[in-house]
């Protein structure tokens, strides 16, 4: 089997249905074999009664609580098949084309150990996560504190989120985003799973890490573009820089040692003072329900075109997405709104 897709849920049927529904058309015309794998961590908002009859050729595993991003992948691990496999948020889009470009990439790119790819929020806004420098103490710290959004561009205080290079451009990326993390059999096998003592937040930057430590080069793909509805799953506040917090802690304490660590972890409490004291307020979280319209996938518009018109002339328009034969439509019109969803008369 050429491809496994492993999708880990909690409480998003109805972005997880859009996520499928693109899925099942970016898998067309693999010959060689692709298996989707949803693993949901105990949803209690129907899920799996909503989405089992819908998709009869996902396999569902139900888990009995919910045991965080990193142990229910593996928990997906465990039964792919897969050469390759691709780890993949529920609220997500993917183009007719991502699957075909990035195994096309990873076949013909020696030494290759993991991809991301180029990902777009709701409003059409690059999603600067897409690709990412290791966290070393200072890149962690200018992170943390703020530097790096102040200056998104400089290679040495936006290290972070790599800005000093170009978006539209594939290049080697030492650190990938879980939300779309392309992954070689081979490379899994020899730098193992994901870690399960990271519940939420830094589980992806540690595969990346042991991956390249095994030997291997990971990559930014800027070939495909998928969406990502980053606000849906992801709140600017202070829960979540103290989370983030307590995860960087964590990836310190694994890999650094000795005057590193306590450097790092110094560094770290610098910047979580300075977030949190000298830009209050900077979290914008809202629960609108307001949108300006609804994109359709159909026969005559794909989810590529989709993705295209959000960039183009819906760019920072509050959209939301409808694959034509589901029974909702979903958006998040920027990373720090939390997400829409409606439900819709299914098309016959």
């Amino acid at each position: 089997m050429t491809l496994s897709v492993i999708i880990v849920s909690y409480q998003v049927k109805y972005f997880l249905e859009q996520c499928l529904f693109s899925v099942e058309k970016a898998l067309q015309g693999i010959t060689e074999g692709t298996e989707i794998i949803v693993v949901d961590n105990n949803s209690s908002d129907g899920t799996l009664e909503y989405l089992r009859p819908r998709f009869p050729k996902v396999r569902f595993i139900a888990l009995p609580d919910n045991q965080g991003f990193s142990r229910a992948n593996n928990h997906g691990l465990q039964e792919a098949k897969g050469r390759y496999i691709l780890f993949l948020n529920p609220d997500t889009i993917l183009p007719e084309d991502a699957c075909r470009t990035c195994l096309s990439f990873m076949a013909s790119t020696p030494g290759i150990g993991a991809a991301g790819v180029r990902m777009i929020d709701g409003s059409g806004q690059f999603l600067k996560e897409s690709r990412r420098g290791f966290p070393t103490p200072w890149v962690a710290f200018c992170k943390l504190s703020g530097l790096t959004a102040l200056f998104p561009k400089s290679r040495y205080l936006a290290g972070y989120y790599l800005g000093h290079l170009p978006e539209k451009k594939s290049h080697p990326a030492p650190i990938l985003s879980g939300a779309c993390m392309w992954v070689d059999r081979a490379a899994l096998d020899k730098a193992g799973p994901f870690d399960e003592q990271f519940f939420m937040y830094a589980e992806d930057i540690d595969l990346s890490h042991r991956i390249e430590k095994a030997g291997f080069t990971n990559y930014y793909i800027a070939d495909t573009t998928i969406l990502h509805f980053k606000g849906e799953s992801t709140r600017r506040d202070a829960r979540y820089v103290k989370l983030f917090y307590q995860a960087m802690a964590q990836f310190r304490r694994k890999h650094f040692k000795g005057f590193r660590s306590r450097l790092f972890n110094s560094l770290l409490e610098i910047a979580v003072w300075l977030r949190v004291r000298l830009a209050p307020g900077t979290a914008r979280t809202t629960t609108s329900t307001n949108y300006d319209m609804i994109l359709t996938e159909n026969n005559d518009h794909s989810f590529k075109q989709m993705i295209e018109a959000l960039e183009g002339p819906y760019r920072r328009k509050r959209v939301l997405i409808h694959a034509g034969a589901s029974g909702s439509a979903v958006g998040s019109p920027s990373a720090e709104e939390q997400g829409i969803a409606i439900t819709m008369p299914v098309r016959r």
